[in-house]
């Protein structure tokens, strides 16, 4: 999954637009527009983007034993 399908699906999910996304990232829609189609975020913009949908970003792995590696 692209982080644009990943973006996309938050937004449909909190019922909002990328626009209104990047209102609340404090960024410009053109900017938001032009970040999806790189598909680079930073772990810090990731985080932004979560707490701007109202959720937590996670990330790390997580292998078959139950162990889990987080940067």
């Amino acid at each position: 999954m692209t982080a644009q399908q990943i973006i996309e699906m938050a937004v449909g999910y909190r019922h909002i637009s990328k626009a209104e996304l990047a209102r609340r990232m404090g960024w410009s829609p053109q900017l938001l527009g032009k970040r999806l189609k790189t598909a680079k975020f930073t772990i810090d913009e990731w985080e932004a983007l979560a707490k701007a949908l109202g959720g937590e970003f996670q990330y790390g792995f997580t292998f078959d034993d139950g162990t889990k590696i987080g940067l």
